[in-house]
């Protein structure tokens, strides 16, 4: 079996070891165009900087060659370690780290994965710094070819696992497209800088200006404050609704099932005549039963799906955006101190994955109404980031160069060859640099970077690329269970929250297990595992 896996980030790497643990003898060929493959965009040195926190914990991350984050992070010699500012003692499964330490971590499971599938009789090609413009049939089989004229032919299986991909738009001195285009080793003014969007994205874009010009410090007392001698550094946030994400929360994991909303309840949903307001009544009921007593102070009785946004925003929208911070950092800080749950928000946070899964069961109407409501309140609630992110925050705001726009619906945004000017009903912004961190688009087959496979699914009908619950390509059924579609962007339309590295490692699995079971092999047994890395280790 001749395979091809394009693009190697997190999922492609989870997709990587389950091929490799399977026992069987393959050909695999990895591209990615990255020159540190495993690490993915986020986590790479392009980007990613030593400021920049990942919102997962070791806790969260699915372990790669029974090594947990965890445990390599504690392999790590300690001056590596303290050169992103960790110690030793700081070390434990909950604890939020740079994401370039996480790349790290996957570029050294990658290199132990291809030595491992090396002994085991795989054959294995990397071709790190290496751009894929076409995927096409050929004689039965697939052909690849590279953008420096190289092709690479007679592939069984192609496994596109892309990952990010923000469009054509390029990025000059004044404007960003995204954060990670060349933001972090740009020479970025002190001057009016705008940044659309308040998640963690743009908290890294705005780490990557403030770092030019001036630094964090922590006094004795552990307040953190910002220093600089840049008297015209000026940072705003932009979003329509002009609040800040809540720091993470501390919360069992792994999860608690849910009591109310159960994959039976939810299936029920869809027989009936409006399925988002079927799935609210059980969304409103698990919370309920969770805490009553957030139930009663939000009015919950009296809600429904395109109402509880508001409530649950409320609080935040009515007051200032860093008084809010200052105050939900503390909570949060005692809240794990106590190792308390806050029982309203961990159930939201449970049931948001749950209810991804009715998405493509939603008429036009209720989609378009989950995008407004309850979409909203469920990105928010996972999305929240590490308490060092929000003190940063503060810092920046303390020390008067950070500020947050709200925006009305309507806004424009009007560039020039130096500046960006933001035009609402409030009031208008003009900005010397401007940088577009509101994350990643759900992408169409149009955007297919891949000439021939673009043709293929156009010509097949596919305005977006249909994948089956394996995330094989479900049609012409020549790509079928031939071609795997990995690729987050494009699953975005019927998986709204398929972001992340437990999504990228269940997509992983399922598609490495579904090329195996088109094989008739299994997963490989566990004392042949144990043999097998002590063969390594001892080579």
């Amino acid at each position: 079996m001749k395979i091809a896996i394009v693009g190697l980030g997190p999922t492609g790497l989870y997709t990587f070891s389950e091929l490799v643990h399977a026992g069987a003898s393959m050909d695999i060929t990895i591209y990615d165009e990255g020159e540190w493959a495993g690490a993915g965009t986020p986590y790479s040195r392009q980007g990613a900087s030593r400021l920049m926190l990942a919102n997962i914990a070791s806790i969260e991350i699915p372990a790669l060659n029974g090594v947990s984050y965890l445990d390599w992070l504690k392999s790590c010699p300690p001056r590596i370690l303290s050169d992103f500012g960790i110690e030793q003692d700081d070390l434990n499964e909950r604890l939020f780290t740079p994401r370039l330490l996480i790349g790290c971590y996957y570029h050294n499971q990658l290199l132990t994965l291809q030595q491992q599938a090396e002994h085991r009789g795989y054959i294995v090609r990397l071709h790190e710094k290496t751009t894929i413009i076409d995927i096409a049939e050929a004689a039965g089989r697939f052909r690849i070819e590279r953008s420096d004229g190289g092709v690479d032919e007679g592939f069984d299986r192609v496994i596109v696992a892309t990952g990010h991909d923000f469009g054509k738009d390029s990025a000059s001195s004044s404007y960003y497209p995204n954060p990670w285009c060349g933001l972090l080793s740009a020479d970025v003014p002190a001057a009016r800088i705008g940044i659309m969007g308040t998640s963690l994205s743009a908290i890294d874009a705005c780490l990557a200006v403030v770092a030019q010009h001036g630094e964090f410090v922590k006094s004795d007392e552990g307040e953190l404050t910002y220093r600089t001698e840049e008297q015209e550094l000026k940072v705003s946030f932009m979003s329509r609704n002009g609040i800040l994400p809540e720091a993470d929360f501390y919360c069992p994991i792994p999860y608690v099932p849910t009591t109310i909303m159960t994959e039976a309840s939810l299936m029920a949903c869809t027989s009936k005549p409006n399925v988002l307001d079927a799935i609210f009544d059980l969304f409103a009921k698990e919370i309920t039963l969770a805490d009553p007593a957030y139930a009663a102070r939000i009015n919950l009785a009296n809600l429904d799906a395109d109402s509880f946004s508001e409530a649950y925003f409320a609080e935040r929208m009515e007051g200032d955006a860093f008084a809010y911070a200052r105050k939900n950092l503390a909570e949060v800080e005692r809240n794990k101190a106590a190792k308390r749950t806050i029982e309203w928000r961990y159930a939201i946070l449970r049931m948001h994955e749950q209810v991804e899964k009715l998405v493509p069961f939603f008429s036009d109407s209720d989609l378009s109404r989950f995008e407004r409501g309850l979409k909203r309140v469920f990105s928010d609630n996972y999305a929240a980031v590490p308490a060092t992110s929000i003190r940063r925050l503060l810092a920046l705001w303390d020390a008067n160069i950070l500020d947050v726009v709200t925006l009305d619906d309507d806004y424009e945004l009007i560039r020039s060859e130096t500046t960006t000017t933001v035009l609402s009903a409030r009031e208008s912004h003009v900005f010397n640099v401007f940088i577009d961190a509101r994350g990643q688009k759900a992408l169409r087959t149009e955007d297919l970077k891949f000439s021939n496979l673009r043709q293929t699914l156009m010509e097949d009908g596919q305005d977006i690329p249909e994948v089956d619950e394996q995330f094989a390509l479900v049609s012409p059924s020549s790509l079928h269970k031939r071609v795997y579609l990995a690729a987050l962007p494009y699953l975005l339309h019927d998986r709204p929250f398929v972001q992340g590295i437990v999504s990228s490692a269940e997509i992983g699995a399922t598609v490495a297990q579904d090329i195996l079971t088109t094989l008739e092999i299994g997963p490989i047994g566990d004392e042949l595992e144990v043999a097998l890395q002590e063969d390594v280790i001892a080579a």
